[in-house]
């Protein structure tokens, strides 16, 4: 893959990340409550107007009292950007690389909100999906490799499959994410499905039993699982397109 790909995709990255940090101060709530539109310490708004408030929210502090405000500074841009360029070194082409891109741009912000205040809001979950499905139908369309039957009944079948985890803890959001994840892996094959929610799990299992033993967590602490989810769909998916 050429360098200049990898580049363009990494500054895309770093533009959406930056983009995000107003959604993820808004949303990053708990359940229930109202979203944020100002600073919690001096009620400033917050990002202030124009391009200078956009560019001075990317630092985490707010512009007016410099208290810390939002993900931490650089944090939503490296994370997004460093996830953009390796979807682009995997080759993500044409309409299903589009697709990886959308899933992985929202991915990113709710990733971000998860980990923050374990939830995964239905203004971002809905959207991944019904993008992810449409843009799959746009590669229908245009002949590229794949199946798009399979991809609806993928996304059906895996969350069906979350929802009936609901009774052992998962939560709504991630089952209102599972119509992307399953219609992504759908695209490819069967298999695809299978390894990227799997692998899901797996990399869920892995990071909590890190916590476990560096005393971060204990067997009764809840596990943000969204930001596994799509990293195990987006692997699976890259290798497989």
């Amino acid at each position: 893959m050429p360098v200049v790909t990898v580049v363009v995709a990494l500054l895309a990255g770093l533009v959406a990340g930056a983009a995000s940090r107003p959604l993820i101060f808004a949303r990053a709530v708990p359940r229930g409550e109202p979203n944020r539109r100002a600073c919690p310490t001096c009620a400033a708004a917050y990002p202030s107007p124009g391009l200078g408030g956009w560019l001075r929210a990317t630092t985490g502090r707010c512009p007016s009292c410099h208290e810390k405000i939002g993900p931490a500074a650089g944090l939503a841009e490296v994370l997004t950007g460093a996830a953009f360029a390796a979807l682009g070194a995997a080759g993500a082409t044409g309409w299903v690389g589009a697709a990886q891109y959308w899933l992985l741009a929202c991915g990113a912000v709710l990733t971000v909100i998860d980990l923050m205040v374990h939830r995964l809001p239905d203004v971002l979950t809905f959207p991944v999906s019904a993008g992810t499905l449409l843009l799959l139908c746009g590669a229908g369309l245009s002949g590229e490799p794949g199946s798009i039957g399979r991809v609806f009944t993928a996304a059906a079948v895996v969350t069906a499959f979350y929802l009936v985890l609901v009774l052992a803890g998962m939560g709504m959001g991630d089952v209102k994410l599972g119509p992307a994840v399953g219609a992504l892996l759908g695209w490819s094959s069967w298999a695809a499905v299978f390894r990227g929610v799997f692998a899901g799990f797996v990399l869920a299992a892995a990071i909590a039993l890190v916590l476990m033993l560096t005393g971060k967590a204990t067997r009764k602490s809840h596990l943000a699982f969204g930001p596994y989810m799509v990293v195990g769909a987006l692997a699976v998916s890259a290798l497989s397109s």
